[in-house]
C-alpha cells in the first residue's frame, strides 16, 4: 500500500470512528434521567437535559458581560458533561449511594476510540475539577436545569417538587445562577406563552374581530 493510499485509508477510518460515536450519543435520547422516577412524576432523557443545559450555559456566559470567560468552552462542558451516561447510564442521588458507575473509563474508551478525544477528554478533565471559570458555569447550567425541571413540575401540582428545588440550590456558585434560580421561583412555567390569560385569543382565537 502506498502512501496515498494509506491516507486514503486513514480518513476512511476515522469517519467510521466518528459514526459509531454518533450512533453512541443517539443512546442519550434514549436513557432516561432516573432522579424523575424518585419524584413520581415527569420525565426527561438525558439528551433533553443536555439540550436545555447548553442554553443555560449559554445565557449564564452572556450574564457575565465580560470577555474573561471562554464561551465556547462553556458550551463544550455543557455538551459533553454526561457523556459518560451512554455506557453507565444515569444514576441519581440514590443509586449513587449504593453503585459506583466507571465514568471515568467509559470516557477514557470512548474518547480513545476518536480522533478528536483528546479534545473531549482534555475538556471534561477541567469540568470535573471545577478550578475555572467555565467550569463552575458550566455545572451550574446543569444544576438549573434540574432546578427548572423541577419548577415545572411542581406547577403541575407535585409539591416534593418543592422540597427538592432547596438542595438543588444550595449546590450552585455564581451569582448569576442564583438570581436565575431565585426567578425561575417566581416565574409560572407557562408564562412565555399564557402570560395573560385575559387574551380573548385563548377563548375564541380573535374569531369575533373579523
Amino acid at each position: 500500500m502506498d502512501e496515498k493510499e494509506q491516507k486514503i485509508g486513514d480518513i476512511e477510518q476515522k469517519s467510521k470512528e466518528i459514526v459509531n460515536f454518533l450512533f453512541e450519543v443517539g443512546i442519550l435520547s434514549k436513557t432516561p434521567r432516573s432522579g424523575f422516577h424518585f419524584l413520581g412524576t415527569g420525565d426527561q432523557s438525558v439528551s433533553e437535559h443536555i439540550s436545555r443545559v447548553v442554553f443555560i450555559g449559554y445565557s449564564l456566559s452572556m450574564m457575565e458581560n465580560n470577555t474573561e470567560v471562554d464561551l465556547l468552552k462553556v458550551l463544550q462542558m455543557c455538551l459533553f458533561h454526561d457523556i459518560a451516561e451512554t455506557r453507565v447510564s444515569d444514576l441519581n442521588y440514590v443509586h449513587q449511594k449504593y453503585v459506583e458507575a466507571k465514568s471515568e473509563k467509559a470516557v477514557e474508551d470512548l474518547c480513545k476510540s476518536l480522533p478528536f478525544g483528546d479534545k473531549i477528554h482534555t475538556i471534561l478533565d477541567e469540568y470535573e475539577e471545577r478550578k475555572t471559570k467555565e467550569s463552575i458555569i458550566a455545572k451550574d447550567a446543569d444544576n438549573l436545569e434540574w432546578i427548572i425541571s423541577l419548577k415545572e413540575q411542581f406547577d403541575i401540582g407535585n409539591t416534593r417538587a418543592r422540597e427538592w428545588i432547596d438542595s438543588a440550590i444550595k449546590r450552585l456558585k455564581t451569582d448569576n445562577a442564583r438570581k436565575i434560580a431565585e426567578d425561575i421561583l417566581k416565574t409560572e412555567s407557562t408564562s412565555w406563552w399564557f402570560g395573560n390569560k385575559e387574551d380573548k385569543w385563548w377563548v375564541n382565537r380573535n374569531q369575533d374581530e373579523k
